[in-house]
């Protein structure tokens, strides 16, 4: 059961430097949540700040990119980090794989096969490039996010919607959002910061990392305008948002999730969030007041999150070149999701969804790559079918092009077994819960 945590810190101590909570939370928020036009694209600061430092880089990104994936190749040997487990074992030696992949894509040498546009080049220049710059330029801005009491604020606040819908603290609220509106890499980057300061626990993190760590709004707009539903953006955003968070409430509640161990980040005393009896808005007050009067000086705060974006992004690209580049492999040359797709056929089939043989196959395909879905289904003439796999796309959250590597990366504690079969809960409860809302968006078509 969770205890109230007393703040010991003095009046004075609790009071000194309150501007820090409005303007730092402030422009965090900002920088991650408020959609900014510049020239003619409309899209969060952060995104702008991201492209912005791409054109300034101009062709040396490839190189950075390049010099992040060598060195997370690197880095798990020479920390000794490889050995942790047998999945780590196994990443580790991808890592190399993704590295040569990266220096033939970079110096233009290398299989034919590997330069068709949607393989290497999609993940280099979609993936890779995009990842690995707004990884660590996030972190500087998610200092400012979760470091000076926000996070303590928002999470008192809706502490009676998260706790009983998705069973995670009410703090938990701005990492979907952040996964939302921002990336699902910032998401975790989020929530492995806060899982090993204790404020988490690992049955906190691993249902965050896997129920609220969904891709952008902007690859949300790939996808529609790949399925031709623009002209239904507005309900094909709700729904999604509505079928995401519904599968997240029913997966918490099953295995592998419910049996992972509420239990925090190993030698780190707990910080749970306290519970409320009196006034909730003076009580988050208060949380976010004690949380300010510890934080440490904002740049020492901006460079310590600056080195988490750096090593994230350094363990995130190698993966998401080798990978996602053997996934997407498999998924052209190869029959193996067609087999898989036998495995969501008999609910699609029973949905009555149009073609269901497509629909299975397209939703097992997306455990490769989150946009693979909508690239089988494209061009349909059924938008029922179209619009059901564009929601799966993003419910289905779990990808081994990109986000798997991501949540292996953190030290949050979830098996890449218990990935693959939260992948599967999520894309079955998808299609079951989207057709009938679909239907009625749409009708049959």
């Amino acid at each position: 059961m969770e205890q109230p945590r007393r703040t010991t810190t003095s009046a004075p101590a609790a009071t000194r430097g309150l501007w820090r909570f409005f303007l730092y939370s402030a422009i965090g928020l900002f920088m991650f949540f408020v959609p900014v036009t510049i020239g003619e694209k409309n899209t969060i600061p952060l995104d702008h700040l991201v492209t912005l430092a791409a054109t300034l880089l101009g062709g040396a990104v490839k190189y950075v990119a390049l010099a992040l994936i060598a060195a997370g190749t690197v880095y798990p040997f020479a920390t000794g980090r490889w050995r942790e487990s047998g999945t780590k074992r196994v990443f580790a030696f991808l890592n190399i794989a993704g590295l040569a992949a990266g220096v033939a894509l970079v110096f233009g040498v290398g299989p034919a096969w590997l330069f068709e546009p949607d393989l290497g080049p999609f993940l280099f220049e979609k993936l890779v490039i995009p990842v690995g710059l707004i990884v660590p330029i996030g972190a500087v801005f998610l200092a400012l996010l979760v470091g000076y009491g926000l996070m303590e604020f928002v999470g008192v606040m809706l502490q009676p919607v998260m706790r009983p819908l998705w069973r995670t603290p009410g703090r938990s609220a701005i990492d979907a959002v952040a996964s939302f509106v921002g990336s699902y890499s910032l998401g975790l980057l989020i929530t492995n910061r806060v899982y090993q300061s204790g404020r988490y626990t690992a049955r906190d993190a691993a249902i965050i990392a896997t129920g609220f760590s969904t891709v952008s709004v902007t690859f949300m707009l790939i996808v529609a305008k790949t399925l031709e539903l623009m002209h239904l953006w507005l309900p094909y955003f709700f729904l999604t948002f509505a079928v995401t968070f519904a599968v997240t409430a029913i997966t918490v509640r099953i295995p592998p999730l419910s049996r992972i161990p509420d239990e925090t980040f190993e030698g780190v005393e707990a910080k749970p969030e306290r519970k409320v009896t009196g006034s909730r808005l003076a009580a988050a007050w208060s949380e976010a007041r004690g949380v300010l009067a510890q934080a440490p000086s904002l740049g020492r705060n901006v460079w310590s999150n600056f080195k988490d974006g750096v090593l994230m992004a350094m363990a995130i690209l190698p993966s998401i070149l080798s990978v996602g580049l053997l996934g997407l492999v498999l998924a052209r040359y190869t029959p193996v999701f067609d087999w898989l797709g036998y495995v969501f056929f008999p609910i699609t089939w029973a949905l009555q969804l149009p073609d269901p043989m497509l629909a299975a196959k397209a939703s097992a395909v997306g455990i490769a790559e989150m946009f693979l879905p909508a690239t089988v289904v494209a061009g349909h003439p059924s938008e029922l079918l179209r619009l059901v796999i564009g929601v799966v796309c993003v419910s289905a959250i779990i990808f081994f092009s990109a986000l798997v590597p991501c949540i292996l990366a953190t030290r949050i504690p979830i098996k890449l077994w218990q990935l693959v079969v939260v992948w599967a809960q999520r894309v079955a409860l998808t299609l079951i819960i989207a057709t009938p809302l679909a239907y009625l968006i749409v009708g049959r078509s």
